[in-house]
């Protein structure tokens, strides 16, 4: 049988001259396996070399690259057991020292009499001496980058020119890395194919894709390089955009077989029974929810707000709808924790009407399993409620119509399209109490309609954020004390269930016993954690809503799933170990009637990140301002992660830094599908091919 090659660019990296299985291997963990990969590895930054300084030239206090011999390296031990290589360096003009930190391997790369290059930030010292003078004398770079100079021979890929500098791993250096990818920039760019239609290119001013990637990897300007790598950024967020509004055009195409009664007898005693008014943004996102439900094609849509913003009820009127059209709901939840709260709630508002629901949970004897198995297959369970559960196999529904899945983000890809493919086209609601900034809801939900509750509903407590020291436990305590004495309740949260002896952190299990014999004797005080068996945390639960626990010592279980009115209190311990949107998830569960609240953070943090971090938690209690800060701190790697299975990794754009892109691409992706949903006309025949390839790329 002969052997098909692959079309040049998808020719695996490991047959490139120059690489081979072992340094293949370690490309593969930088995500390069074939050349296609490697034309399209941006570097992470840029040094400017078009100038070689002098080390007597050299501006002190600003980064300069330098061109210097090695006249002695030494390395020696200092205090605290940190090692330190110096190394004193000498061009024509003068001489000076280099220095390096914990990094003891510099002393055997470090050869006298070699030429390096340096890049660094130089430091303020004696004007330079002649090179006869003693080493270390002159100015000083601090952990400058080295690169070496083979033999001292110049080499136009690393000086002379803006150089890019890569992300790397162990094992693989910038100067093997540049020659490699130059050497294939050289020779396979040209066989990129220009999916961006001429038109659009043209319009933008925007560089042919060959020209582009060269930019990228051997700019002749920053000019040139911004506008390359905004056409690239801008081809890349295209294809997602694009890959996003076919699903969505798909989704309009479909027909569903149900149809809603959705002002019926159900849906209106349960606006007389609830002891409150809806807000005007609960009103007007249920009724773009029953909007969706009363047109042919399936709801596909996000629901998100703040913590407390009342989601939950939407979710109840959208399940009496569909109880009172003769359909069944499913509800599926990340946690046992928080599938029981929604299954206590939706029994109290519904129940009474009639309405028959259960409970698909971890923990129930067999016979009881089978019995509500049976309650779901025959349709007499209208609402079903559960975790991962929902999913099995087992689980057969008689009339599936609506599914919600609750907190999204912790779910699958797979996990959450399994669900629905229990009914045929059913409606889809997706929620989550986690804010999405709006460039990352239009990348991670691009295919869906997205409804926003922004308002909060009135008469809720204020709740204010400390931040206290170590030092300040005695206060921490006195606060805590003060609010339970008060009548009130509170949490108490750690990041971990035991101890461990490699991370110094206080933990739940211990400190529950501490808090109970030491510092509260006077009040109950219970520990809660995800290792517990259901039956138990069931009792924990209704001891805590029934006012039997004071105060509940937990792990992040709690982030979710708790409405206890009367708890007023959280202390959160070492909550630089939580990201932004947990806090500000664990926050959300104090507050939540008209007593104000307190959230206290207890941290002797000093990284900078943290602090940074934690100083914006305390400021706002507004989840959608820190859901921007959080995505200017970590950017998208971290939040985009949450997308699981199923999604794309973007090579090139940065959907923080890319936000006008990102509007574009979008835009233009709509039109491109309004006008031709399969892309089958010739002038985007490329395009039609490159996204192909795009949907088969790895997340």
């Amino acid at each position: 049988m002969p052997v098909t090659q692959a079309p040049p660019l998808q020719r695996a990296i490991r047959y490139v001259k120059g690489v081979g299985p072992a340094r293949a291997a370690q490309l593969a963990q930088m995500g390069v396996v074939t050349v296609e990969d490697a034309l399209y590895f941006a570097p992470r930054r840029y040094e400017d070399r078009r100038r070689l300084s002098t080390l007597r030239e050299a501006p002190p206090g600003e980064l300069v690259t330098l061109r210097v011999q090695v006249l002695a390296r030494s390395l020696r031990r200092i205090r605290g057991g940190r090692t330190l290589v110096e190394a004193s360096v000498g061009d024509a003009s003068g001489v000076g020292s280099a220095v390096w930190f914990n990094q003891p391997y510099l002393a055997q790369q470090l050869r006298v009499g070699e030429e390096v290059l340096l890049y660094g930030r130089l430091e303020p010292g004696s004007r330079p001496g002649p090179p006869s003078a003693r080493a270390g004398a002159g100015r000083q770079l601090i952990h400058p980058e080295l690169e070496h100079l083979d033999g001292g021979e110049e080499d136009s890929l690393h000086t002379g020119r803006i150089v890019p500098v890569y992300p790397l791993i162990a094992g693989v250096n910038q100067r093997w890395l540049r020659r490699l990818l130059a050497g294939l920039v050289e020779q396979d760019s040209g066989l990129l194919d220009d999916s961006l239609p001429e038109p659009l290119r043209a319009a933008k001013g925007w560089p042919p894709l060959p020209q582009a990637i060269r930019e990228l990897h051997a700019p002749s300007s920053f000019e040139a390089l911004e506008i390359a790598r905004a056409r690239l950024a801008f081809g890349e967020l295209l294809l997602l955009q694009l890959a996003l509004a076919q699903r969505r055009a798909r989704a309009r195409h479909k027909t569903k077989p149900q149809r809603y009664q959705l002002d019926g007898p159900l849906t209106q005693a349960l606006r007389q029974r609830l002891p409150f008014r809806l807000t005007d943004a609960q009103e007007r996102v249920l009724r773009e929810c029953c909007g969706d439900l009363d047109r042919r094609h399936p709801m596909y849509r996000l629901l998100q707000g703040d913590v407390g913003c009342g989601k939950t009820i939407v979710m109840v009127f959208l399940l009496a709808a569909a109880a009172q059209s003769g359909a069944q709901a499913a509800v599926m939840a990340p946690t046992e924790l928080l599938a029981e709260q929604h299954a206590r709630v939706i029994a109290g508002l519904l129940g009474p009407l009639g309405v028959s629901s259960t409970l698909l949970a971890q923990g129930l004897a067999p016979a009881e399993r089978r019995e509500r198995l049976q309650a779901i297959a025959s349709g007499e369970a209208a609402v079903v409620i559960g975790t991962h559960a929902l999913i099995q196999q087992e689980v057969a529904f008689k009339r599936l119509a609506l599914v919600v899945i609750d907190e999204q983000h912790k779910f699958g890809v797979v996990q959450r399209a399994r669900l629905a493919g229990k009914a045929q086209e059913p409606d889809v609601l997706v929620m989550t109490a986690t804010p999405i900034p709006r460039t990352l809801a239009l990348t991670m939900y691009g295919d869906l309609d997205i409804s926003t509750i922004d308002e909060l509903p009135p008469g809720r407590g204020r709740t204010t954020t400390q931040w206290l020291r170590e030092a300040q436990r005695d206060e921490l305590y006195a606060l805590v004390r003060r609010e339970l004495a008060k009548g009130r309740q509170g949490y108490v949260v750690y990041p971990l269930i035991e101890e461990r002896s490699t991370v110094a952190l206080r933990a739940a299990s211990r400190m529950a016993k501490h808090l109970q014999q030491e510092i509260f004797p006077e009040v109950k005080v219970a520990l809660l954690h995800g290792q517990m068996k259901p039956a138990v945390k069931e009792r924990l639960m209704q001891a805590f809503l029934r006012g039997q626990i004071q105060l509940l010592v937990s792990t992040v279980i709690v982030e979710v799933g708790l409405d206890v009115p009367n708890a007023s209190v959280m202390v959160i311990e070492h909550p630089e170990r939580f990201g932004l949107a947990q806090l500000h998830q664990l926050r959300g569960r104090i507050g939540r009637s008209t007593y104000p609240a307190c959230c206290l953070l207890v941290s002797d943090s000093a990284e900078d990140a943290a602090r940074s971090r934690l100083q914006a938690f305390v400021e706002t209690t507004d989840g959608f301002r820190l859901a921007e800060h959080d995505l200017a701190l970590r950017g998208p790697g971290e939040l985009l992660g949450r997308m699981q299975h199923g999604w794309w990794r973007l090579r090139l754009a940065d959907v923080t830094r890319d936000r006008a892109l990102l509007e574009a691409a979008r835009q233009e992706a709509q039109a491109l599908i309004a006008q031709d949903p399969d892309l089958r006309e010739p002038a985007v025949a490329a395009l039609r091919e490159q996204l192909a390839r795009f949907r088969q790329r790895p997340g």
